[in-house]
């Protein structure tokens, strides 16, 4: 078992910036690749960035040049640092980390993001 912890979100202006952190705990050993995805309100979770076990990163089109995404394999840690935020960044954003060798994933439980405008 993976137990994910998000800290981090909150409400922020429109061009301000927050950091978003995931600290896994558990059977750490076995995570492969982590993200982050986000879900607004009336919307389908989607794909915000992920990262490989090895640093590989993947952004949606909506986020690129704005979001950073990045691990700390010490600590088992995972973070979104999230620049020039925009009201439609709005959301609650969800760490996932997938398992080697298995279509077992994990999520944590959520943390909000508001911007205002």
């Amino acid at each position: 078992q993976v137990q994910l912890v998000e800290s981090g979100g909150g409400l922020v202006q429109a061009g301000e910036s927050l950091r978003l952190s995931c600290a896994a705990s558990g059977n750490t050993a076995r995570i492969n690749g982590m993200g982050w995805y986000r879900q607004a309100p009336g919307k389908r979770r989607e794909l915000v960035a992920s990262i490989s076990s090895g640093g590989r990163q993947n952004y949606a089109d909506s986020v690129k040049g704005r979001f950073t995404i990045s691990r700390d394999n010490a600590a088992n840690t995972v973070y979104l640092q999230m620049n020039g935020l925009k009201p439609e960044d709005t959301a609650v954003y969800y760490c996932n980390a997938d398992i080697w060798y298995s279509p077992v994933e994990y999520w944590g439980q959520g943390t909000q993001v508001t911007v205002s405008s």
